[in-house]
């Protein structure tokens, strides 16, 4: 596996090693042995999660402020522009955002560490994003922040105002959400 660095060091991008022929292709998709040599440490997943959205669509950007999650990203089917906005008060980094395209294409997976906001715009007709998460999902204890928050400042490569959930659309700023020390 390929590691490609981010401007946040805690969040990379990882290439998986593909064997193509004329049949089509395979990979692994996990292999903890491997991951944890990328990564320098072995995350435990304890949950899979599957979101199929179409064009446009705008996920995020969601945390959870107790029980944070890492994640482990992908997508199978369609495109979409990934986003990480580190919400570690003490980080160097902090409230900073780091991004990639993911595709069924290119077969990248992006680590995002717990202690991070996450996000996502789907850049094809639709997509399939598959994750898996380090803690379980909490709804009490889930957070958004708005995706357009001017002081986060991020480069949606969104041509049209994208299609939010009603919750993303009450997401707080960044100034006033709670973060993680």
């Amino acid at each position: 596996m390929h590691v490609i660095p981010t401007k946040i060091p805690d969040a990379v991008i990882l290439e998986p090693k593909v064997y193509e022929d004329e049949r089509g292709f395979f990979l692994e998709s996990y292999n903890e042995k491997t991951l944890a040599k990328s990564l320098g440490f072995a995350p435990h997943f304890v949950q899979d999660n599957h979101s199929h959205s179409r064009q446009g669509v705008l996920r995020g950007l969601h945390y959870q402020i107790t029980s944070p999650q890492g994640k482990l990203v992908r997508v199978v089917t369609g495109e979409v522009l990934d986003v990480a906005v580190d919400l570690r008060r003490s980080s160097p980094t902090f409230g900073q955002w780091a991004s990639c395209v993911l595709s069924a294409e290119n077969k990248r997976q992006f680590w995002i560490p717990e202690g991070f906001a996450h996000g996502f715009l789907v850049l094809s007709p639709s997509a399939d994003f598959l994750y898996k998460t380090t803690n379980y999902y909490c709804a009490e204890a889930e957070r958004t922040i708005r995706w357009d928050d001017p002081d986060l400042a991020i480069d949606w490569q969104c041509p049209v105002p994208p299609i939010l959930s009603q919750k993303d659309q009450q997401g707080q700023w960044f100034k006033s959400a709670e973060v993680f020390v």
